[in-house]
């Protein structure tokens, strides 16, 4: 069933719509009477095309509002808008779409609406904010001035920290505290909550409240007084009289409210303003008063103290889950590098690898191929983190496909390159070294796409490194690209090593990097032994570091010819 519903004086009264065309105004023949003199004497109408039905306003004085933005010509309703004709508020309803659930339609209406909820922010007249405010509190941090009342306040608090015992939720919370305040408050008609969205720093309600069920009207609230409760943390106690301008002299004294509101800041732990609460009466005889206002700033700092508590656990709980995920990832990752380095007669492998995040870019594996060679990949993807360790999974795929079928390192180095230039992300390059070894010949083939030279220590303690004409463009810039290869024998007693810039650049407290010098200095000084080499470096490495966090990933690897 179709209908108009007039939310009045706490009352919903119900108008079936079941004419092609229904008149909506003050005037007795009108299909929908709204006695009020705000209203027009025809103020707009309402017609059905199909299984639709189109309100339009016919030039009123006043206008017509869908969801707090005012109608211009004709729009199409939608279940649970919320229409305003003048300060008359009614609702649209109507059985819902296929698909559509009330939460769906509710949204709908709410997001066109001014913030969420049946909570208005007016824009205040030239001297009217003024007027309303009969006591305000500078300052209102906290729990206010704690010798002002202590027993009512303390019963207070209690109270409410009774109520929010065990929420953890904050969506929850924010009702209970409604809900308390409520109790504490017996005058009170109506409450909000109103937080200012992280993302974009507007004042949002988040929760709202009437003491009788069936109520629906919406709480109007003056963006002066919300400036000052927010912007310079002041309580304020506002009475309002809904006669002056709001209403002709002809209009009936039933009609007049007089509506007493309190509004007072939600700090932080940092004691900025977070939101605020909000709360009326419309009772002339139960009126707000200076010592109301005093308890709801005790109140409303516990609330505040109680969300921020279900923020922090959220929080906690969200980066326990994220910590968890990433354990997971690295484990991951980890199984991606070899599990077991290979053990050939006359030769000794190392690797280290040490990520500065929980998952990391840097990259290497040992490969043996059916030929008996032994293929070494080395890398560094730009970047760290999880986006640079998706960039090192894919360069692990793509190099082990590729040394099934491809027995040419630069061919290999080629065929790399085009398969991850395919579906590059930009800023995201690999510089990479592949290395094939003959352990039967001794021969080593280098293919270097922008990466540092290997280092090639010799048994006098000299080192070598690769022409840098030779090092072609990192993996994944340029697609087609020809990479050329270079080809030495290892001796005995030499030892190869290569290691990505985390090793060369890290730094000291004093901003020092270890750099170039200092490690070709250290390489030649230390064991021709790859695993002692690998680890006296790590540990000097750490040592020029002096417990600076570290701040790129470090992996080194290194193999060498027994002498």
């Amino acid at each position: 069933m179709n209908r108009l519903v007039l939310l009045q004086d706490g009352q919903a009264t119900p108008f079936e719509l079941t004419a092609g065309e229904m008149v909506i105004g003050r005037l007795p023949e009108c299909d929908i009477q709204l006695p009020s003199n705000m209203v027009s004497r025809k103020h707009a109408k309402i017609s059905k095309d199909g299984d639709d039905f189109i309100l339009e306003d016919l030039k009123s004085g006043n206008g017509t509002f869908i969801n707090g933005q005012r109608l211009s010509g004709k729009q199409r309703l939608s279940p649970n808008d919320r229409i305003k004709f003048g300060p008359v508020l009614c609702r649209f309803e109507a059985p819902q779409a296929a698909g559509t659930s009330d939460t769906d339609s509710a949204r709908r209406a709410l997001e066109s609406a001014t913030g969420i909820g049946n909570v208005e922010i007016q824009e205040d007249q030239p001297g009217d904010s003024a007027s309303t405010i009969v006591g305000a509190i500078d300052n209102a941090g906290g729990f206010g001035l704690l010798d002002v009342r202590p027993q009512e306040k303390l019963k207070a608090v209690l109270e409410i920290s009774r109520s929010l015992a065990g929420t953890l939720d904050e969506e929850k919370l924010l009702p209970k505290i409604l809900d308390s305040l409520f109790g504490i408050f017996p005058a009170a008609d109506r409450g909000c909550i109103l937080l200012k969205d992280v993302k974009t720093g507007q004042i949002v309600p988040r929760a709202m409240r009437h003491r009788r069920p069936d109520e629906d009207s919406s709480v109007k609230m003056s963006r002066t007084i919300l400036k000052a409760v927010l912007e310079e943390k002041k309580a304020i106690l506002s009475a309002d009289a809904a006669s002056d301008k709001q209403f002709d002299a002809s209009e009936s004294i039933s009609a007049l409210t007089i509506r007493s509101m309190m509004c007072v800041p939600m700090l932080d732990l940092r004691g900025e303003p977070v939101g605020a609460i909000n709360i009326d009466t419309q009772n002339p005889l139960t009126q707000f008063k200076n010592e109301d206002l005093d308890i709801l700033i005790a109140v409303a700092g516990q609330a505040a103290m109680s969300y921020e508590s279900a923020k922090l656990l959220k929080s906690f709980v969200e980066k326990e889950k994220q910590d968890n995920e990433m354990n997971i990832a690295r484990n991951v990752q980890h199984a991606l590098l070899p599990e077991h380095l290979p053990e050939i007669d006359g030769y000794e492998f190392f690797a280290s690898y040490d990520s500065a995040q929980a998952v990391g870019g840097d990259y290497y594996d040992i490969i043996p191929t059916k030929d008996g060679r032994i293929w070494i990949a080395f890398g560094d993807v730009a970047g760290k983190g999880v986006p640079a360790s998706l960039v090192m999974s894919r360069m692990s795929s793509v190099v082990r496909s590729v040394s099934e079928f491809v027995t040419d390192a630069s061919e290999a180095m080629a065929r790399i390159n085009d398969h991850m230039c395919a579906k590059a992300v930009e800023g995201r390059f690999v510089t990479f070294v592949l290395m094939i070894l003959d352990p039967e010949t001794h021969k080593l083939t280098v293919v270097n796409a922008g990466h540092m030279s290997p280092m090639i220590r010799k048994p006098d303690g000299t080192i070598e490194e690769f022409d840098d004409e030779m090092i072609g463009l990192p993996i994944g810039v340029l697609e087609g690209f020809t990479f050329d290869q270079a080809e030495r024998e290892i001796a005995p007693g030499e030892t190869v090593l290569v290691y990505t810039d985390g090793v060369s650049e890290a730094m000291d407290p004093d901003n020092e990097l270890y750099g170039m010098e200092q490690l070709r200095e250290f390489v030649a000084k230390a064991s021709p032994n790859p695993r002692e080499l690998g680890i006296a470096l790590r540990e000097d490495v750490r040592r020029h570091a002096k417990g600076r966090p570290q701040n790129d990933d470090i992996t080194m690897l290194a193999f060498g010819r027994e002498a």
